[in-house]
């Protein structure tokens, strides 16, 4: 279950799920929540886990033009996880939307939308998906579990290159 933060300019937090769907489709980021059409576990390989989602991964796909989805899976024991964390927790932006559904585990993204002076941040657990436009200031953070096993869908892999915006804004909440 999605637990939605809001930073700045107040801080509140939201729980319902519907609520967290408003506020961030309001905000042009697609947020939904699915469920596998068979049992998984966590030994099953990407093949599985990409046919257990197929009925809602596919019609998705086809209808935003993507090519290509893989799965993910970080942990604990994954060798310079901290290299790995270190990697998303600068604010960046991407040239293409940066497409994620969480089959297992937990992780958190952080927003600055400029525009509106607000940043907040989505806690995306098992059964969230969540579609980050093209260009929006963002970054994330695997901790504090450390676990994620997400599903990643790409237009190209070239369009998912970090372009870091060096603003600073993310080091004031990456504390929290």
């Amino acid at each position: 279950m999605a637990v939605l933060t809001l930073l700045d300019p107040e801080r509140k937090e939201i729980r319902d799920p519907k609520e967290i769907k408003t506020f961030m489709n309001d905000r042009g980021i697609i947020f939904e929540q699915w469920q596998a059409s068979m049992p998984l576990n966590d030994s099953d390989s990407q093949e599985t886990i990409l046919k257990a989602y197929e009925h809602e991964l596919g019609p998705y796909m086809k209808k935003h033009g993507y090519q290509s989805a893989d799965v993910i899976n970080v942990h604990k024991d994954t060798p310079n996880v901290e290299a790995i964390r270190a990697k998303f927790l600068n604010e960046h932006t991407h040239s293409e939307d940066e497409v994620r559904f969480f089959v297992d585990g937990e992780g958190q993204f952080f927003f600055h939308l400029a525009d509106r002076q607000e940043v907040f941040k989505l806690l995306c657990e098992k059964g969230d998906f969540i579609s980050v436009p093209k260009g929006y200031t963002h970054w994330f953070d695997l901790a504090p579990k450390y676990h994620v096993k997400a599903i990643r869908v790409f237009q190209t892999q070239e369009g998912w290159v970090a372009n870091y915006t060096n603003s600073g804004k993310d080091q004031k909440y990456n504390q929290l």
